[in-house]
């Protein structure tokens, strides 16, 4: 019995050393190689990641369904979310999950007292979290992020839109001190996909960033808003020409690194088609011969034409040339392009005493907001997605490419920053003449789409030529936020400029003012969420959704009586 016992004994031994020699390979196996410890990362592999999905993520919004609500574009096929607001809830884990990456890209820039890539994250922290606030209203912040920390913090609590905003400030002010040292001290060249590693361009960044969201908080704050632009201008160190555009090139290779719906990554053109300019912008640069005009859009391929000798009330086939193409009501995309492009000219004529149909015969065309079908507009042969409407204009052919030239994803504009500081002027801030910032906002934004050599006419132009209205001021800002519609969105949000009409399939006869709360939260978050909506403001547009609604108005708003 004692030697079993013995025996046993060794083997437990034995048996518990090979357990142990085996845990540490499988340690030693279960460490993947390709996976960066954090202890060792290094900060500059983190910064195009963060910098890239940003400026993606604000551009999808600003060339996409932004681009709706605030009707720079229409579409004439799935359309609904982008003409009507026929929104769902939208989840926001995007945005965490780039803050994530930020957050260990400052982490390990204090680790190493990398001054540069600390201002930098704090820079990316602000306009990460600016855009969340704007967009949803309430939101987790000091508790975001930290969910590593206590199981407690898996479920964050909502911060307020005005303790968000603050700390977005203070966030941009200390980002900017540190981009006044200079120190780009562990800097690798390369690894800067806005600015190249330029402290001087990233504090100019920071502080125009800083003026948006002062003017962002003017109606509610309206000390910190004045004193904080007020100090900005007084330090000249700001984006000022469009040279300084905080904006990132596309690079192409792959659909995720080219222009949203670029071509070459498109078997179905449909994308590209669907998305047509709105008639409210089209019109308002047809009335001043804007020469942005010809940069964003292109003519209609077929124009219509009055004819009053017609013997029938209007052409049921195209006309080549002025000859009637029988049999062919309309060309394909590509066909339209091909024969556009050798000089051919299309036509559909229709006899103004005969023809009971309103039509517009302009030679840019675009479509009105909110129609309860919009493929049929302007008496399109063709109605839904299969072929274009040859009766309306489209995009420029710039927006089916993929990288290059004017294909950029802009954070923040040189217009945007002088129309900011045109409309101080006109609260009487201590900034300069109101109408020498916005005649440099209308300059720069020709300036950044190429046509800056109109400049010196077009400022004269009637509707253009300053007049001193804060109208005025928003509609050309409006104009210049192209590509950027939700900063459009937020002006009008708190000015009610421009004056935008909803068309007859809204649901509401107003803009909504914020994006619904994304069911994961409700779901998983309900609590903090069901508070954070306790503080939104209902109204006589909230009917349908309640206080979770898109028309639900947020602390930056409420009590101003804007836009609406």
């Amino acid at each position: 019995m004692k030697r079993i016992t013995l025996f046993s004994k060794a083997l437990f031994v034995m048996a518990l050393l090979t357990f142990s020699s085996c845990e540490d390979k499988l340690t030693e196996l279960n460490e993947n190689p390709n996976v960066v410890d954090p202890s060792s990362a290094n900060p500059n592999m983190l910064m195009p990641t963060v910098m890239a999905d940003a400026a993606k993520k604000y551009l999808d919004w600003g060339y996409g369904d932004a681009a709706g609500i605030v009707q720079h574009t229409q579409k004439d096929g799935w359309f609904s979310g982008h003409n009507h607001y026929d929104w769902s809830p939208t989840d926001w884990s995007d945005y965490y999950n780039q803050l994530r990456n930020n957050d260990f890209l400052y982490k390990r820039a204090v680790a190493l007292n990398y001054k540069f890539h600390q201002g930098v994250a704090l820079t990316m922290r602000a306009f990460l979290f600016g855009n969340i606030t704007d967009l949803w209203g309430d939101a987790p912040y000091t508790e975001a992020l930290k969910g590593d920390v206590s199981d407690d913090l898996i479920r964050p609590k909502y911060d307020s839109q005005e303790v968000i905003y603050k700390g977005i400030i203070e966030d941009l002010k200390a980002a900017s001190a540190l981009f006044a040292s200079g120190d780009v001290t562990g800097y690798r060249t390369g690894y800067d996909v806005y600015f190249a590693g330029d402290p001087v361009k990233w504090q100019k960044f920071a502080n125009s960033l800083l003026l948006r969201y002062y003017m962002r908080v003017s109606a509610k704050l309206p000390d910190i808003a004045k004193a904080g632009i007020e100090s900005i201008y007084t330090s000249g160190v700001y984006i000022k020409t469009s040279g300084e555009d905080a904006a990132m090139d596309y690079a192409g290779g792959v659909a995720g690194n080219a222009w949203p719906g670029a071509a070459e990554f498109n078997t179905d053109p449909s994308e590209f088609r669907r998305r047509k300019p709105a008639k409210m912008l089209m019109d308002q640069l047809i009335a001043t011969e804007d020469p942005r005009l010809k940069v964003w859009f292109q003519p209609v391929y077929v124009r219509w034409v009055a004819d009053p000798a017609l013997a029938t009330p209007v052409d049921q086939f195209i006309r080549k040339n002025g000859v009637i193409q029988t049999g062919t009501v309309s060309l394909t995309d590509a066909q339209f392009l091909t024969e556009t492009k050798a000089g051919n000219k299309f036509t559909r004529h229709y006899n103004p005493n005969t023809f009971t149909v309103a039509v517009d015969n302009r030679e840019y065309v675009g479509v009105p907001a909110g129609l309860i079908d919009p493929s049929s507009f302007n008496y399109n042969p063709t109605p839904g997605q299969v072929v274009q409407n040859q009766h309306v204009s489209q995009l420029s052919e710039t927006y089916r490419g993929s990288k290059g030239g004017l294909l950029k994803a802009r954070l923040i504009s040189s217009a945007e920053v002088s129309f900011i500081l045109a409309e101080a002027a006109l609260k009487g801030w201590s900034v300069g003449a109101a109408e020498t910032h916005y005649n440099n906002g209308v300059k720069n934004s020709l300036d950044t789409w190429g046509v800056g050599s109109s400049y010196a006419t077009h400022i004269l132009k009637n509707g253009v030529k300053f007049n001193n209205t804060l109208a005025q001021i928003m509609e050309q800002k409006w104009i210049a936020s192209w590509t950027s519609a939700i900063e459009a969105w937020m002006d009008y949000r708190r000015t009610g400029l421009p004056a935008f009409k909803t068309g007859p399939a809204a649901p509401e006869n107003v803009l909504p003012v914020r994006f619904i709360y994304g069911d994961n939260e409700t779901n998983f978050n309900n609590a903090n969420s069901v508070s954070a909506l306790g503080k939104l403001e209902e109204n006589a547009h909230t009917k349908i959704r309640g206080k979770n609604s898109q028309w639900a108005k947020p602390w930056v708003i409420q009590g101003t009586g804007k836009p609406w």
